[in-house]
């Protein structure tokens, strides 16, 4: 009598570990994707209503060109990547490390076309506060992400993080960003299928941004935070540019190192002039 209390009592145990386990991973895998989706579509809404409702949406940053430019050299070449990215140094869990350097380099070298002329330099961020969207063709007509400051752990559950310190958009330097491969919405799965030549764009309300991927996605380890400084190494940029950098771990479901994209900025486009090509076809 009593090894079978024990026995019916070990298996009441396991088949009540197993239930918790299955909805544990049924939290992970979609519970955590329908509130991050939701989250999402919150924070870009919250940004159209404040755009809408601001004097904004004018146009450019004085200074800021129009023109697509054809054929301009990568600062001299392509270049990367954060848990989602390098790990920072002050935020908890952030995807990546965000590098200690605050200067901004001077100008992009001259190249074939007309550039992008360098934007006028942006106001601070709150931390955690959205400040423009982001859509990659190439994961989906209808992807769309807002960008928020900061890498925090809370902060990735709402949508990409930009890292403190790094470029805004369209800035003289690198504007990095953070995004989950996995979990929380999962808006950088499809990171690996960027190739040369993706157009990525981001909007802050005023001016449409256009980067171009140089380089396929590069595999690094979580402390390697120059991926994300102003020229960033491993990128083969040689000199100073308006270059993006997105971030995301490796492997799909693990954290033990990081996938780097990198891109430079194409062209610039007012809001009020309507999408950029790269969005319409």
């Amino acid at each position: 009598m009593g090894l079978r209390l024990v026995v019916r009592t070990l298996s009441e145990l396991c088949l009540t570990i197993g239930t918790l386990i299955v909805l544990f991973v049924v939290y992970v895998l979609y519970w955590t994707g329908v509130r991050a989706d939701s989250a999402m579509e919150k924070e870009i809404g919250r940004l159209q209503d404040s755009w809408a409702a601001g004097p904004a949406a004018t146009g450019p940053p004085t200074g800021t060109a129009t023109a697509t430019v054809p054929g301009e050299p990568p600062g001299s070449a392509p270049g990367a990547p954060t848990d989602d990215g390098p790990a920072p140094r002050a935020e908890h869990n952030a995807p990546a490390p965000a590098p200690g350097a605050t200067a901004r380099a001077p100008g992009a070298p001259d190249g074939t076309g007309t550039r992008p002329a360098p934007p006028a330099p942006r106001g601070g961020h709150r931390p955690g506060a959205p400040f423009a969207v982001m859509y990659v063709p190439r994961f989906g007509a209808g992807w769309a992400k807002p960008v928020l400051q900061g890498t925090g752990t809370d902060v990735l559950k709402r949508g990409l993080g930009h890292y403190e310190r790094t470029a805004g958009p369209g800035e003289t330097g690198n504007f990095a960003v953070a995004g989950h491969r996995r979990t929380h919405g999962d808006p950088f799965k499809d990171l690996p299928d960027l190739r040369p030549g993706d157009p990525v764009v981001i909007n802050d309300g005023t001016t449409w941004f256009t980067y171009r991927v140089d380089t396929r996605p590069y595999r690094t380890l979580p402390t390697d935070t120059a991926v994300i400084d102003p020229v960033p190494a491993g990128s083969g940029y040689s000199g100073p540019g308006r270059y993006l950098t997105l971030t995301t771990c490796d492997p799909e479901w693990g954290h033990s190192h990081r996938l780097i994209v990198w891109a430079r900025l194409e062209a610039t486009r007012p809001t009020a002039d309507g999408r950029p090509a790269a969005l319409l076809g």
